[in-house]
Parts: structure tokens; C-alpha cells; sequence
């Protein structure tokens, strides 16, 4: 079987990605470029995970106009990080665009960092957004494209937990972009809320 991860250079991407390979996977890893703040520093930890996996470099899908176009706390620094979060139609762009790669790479499947459903913010996060989504992937690519979600059953502690135990180090989550984590976006929250910091 055949997967194409979205990969951020985050704890949770790149988990999934590590337990793709433990499955034994073809990989694609697709990092989407939507316009964020923190591209940079994403795509240095991205780069480095795929290639301490042996894993090759991201596919890179330059979808940079969509943050300045559907502008947030997450693409725009004259937004509030937290109160402005919300990037409408994110995770369906980057499950669309994953599938679209995956069609062309004739992959059975691609692959999401979202966690447990209690811990959604936002109406794309949820278990009937990604049944939803399968649905109309398939529709628009003519055959079945499976949505996959390996950590929906988990919170950010059992994250935390499961890649320390599998060696994962030197991932970038801040949605911030600094050298620093900001310690105070949502991405950083997390990880207080589940008492990892």
C-alpha cells in the first residue's frame, strides 16, 4: 500500500509519518506551503524528519496565495495568533491537494495529524469532517482515495508519549515561526493543556 502524509515538521505529522514506515508504506510526504507563518521553520523540521527516516525530501505544493487570500492569525502577523486561528477550508485544502498528488502517484491513501475529536477547535477537525471529505475525495477523483487519521483516538499527551518512546526530537509546532516557541499559540497550548511543559 501507498500513502501520501501531510507532513508540517510537527510532533503529530511526524509521528504519523514514523508509524507509516513501521507499517511498512510506501510514502509520499507532501508539506503544504498555504501561506503560514511559520513555513520556515516547518519546512527546516520537516526536512530533517523525512531524512532521519530515510524518507525522501517533501514534495512541496506552493499554495502560499490561499493565506493571503483567506487571511488568519496563523498567515497574517496583523492577526491575533489565538483569537483569529481559524483558517477556514485549511484541512480540506490540504486533504484535496493530498489526494490530487496521490491520484498522481497512484497512492491508495493519504494521511492526517488530527487527534482526538474532544480536542477539536474547529469544524475541520472532527471525525464526520474526514468521513465527509473521504466521501467527496473519491467523487472528485473518479476512485477511492482513503482519508486516514492514525492519531484520532489520541490526545497530545499520548502523542508526546508515543514519540518520545519511538526517538522523535527536533520537531518545530509553533505557529509563530520564531527561532523560539512562542509558548502561547494554540499549537504551543496543546501541549500545557495535556501537562507536557
Amino acid at each position: 500500500m501507498s500513502i501520501v502524509t501531510l507532513v508540517s515538521g510537527g510532533l503529530d505529522s511526524t509521528l504519523v509519518a514514523k508509524l507509516a514506515i513501521e507499517e511498512g508504506l510506501r510514502i509520499f510526504p507532501l508539506f503544504i506551503d498555504y501561506g503560514q507563518r511559520a513555513r520556515e521553520k516547518e519546512l527546516a523540521a520537516c526536512k530533517l524528519a523525512m531524512k532521519k527516516f530515510g524518507l525522501p525530501e517533501p514534495e512541496i505544493a506552493d499554495l502560499s496565495g490561499f493565506g493571503k487570500l483567506i487571511n488568519s492569525g496563523l498567515t497574517d502577523s496583523n492577526l491575533h495568533i489565538i483569537d483569529d486561528a481559524f483558517t477556514p477550508g485549511r484541512n480540506m485544502l490540504f486533504l484535496l491537494t493530498a489526494a490530487a498528488y496521490a491520484y498522481k502517484k497512484n497512492a491508495d491513501a493519504i494521511s492526517i495529524g488530527l487527534l482526538h475529536e474532544s480536542t477539536s477547535l474547529f469544524p475541520d477537525q472532527t471525525s464526520r469532517f474526514l468521513t465527509e471529505a473521504e466521501s467527496m475525495i473519491s467523487l472528485c477523483m473518479g476512485r477511492q482515495i482513503k482519508v486516514l487519521a492514525p492519531l484520532a483516538l489520541f490526545t497530545k499527551s499520548d502523542v508526546v508519549a508515543l514519540a518520545a518512546k519511538k526517538g522523535i526530537t527536533q520537531t518545530y509546532s509553533c505557529h509563530l515561526g520564531e527561532e523560539e516557541a512562542c509558548g502561547n499559540c494554540i499549537a504551543c497550548n496543546e501541549f500545557k493543556f495535556e501537562g507536557n511543559q
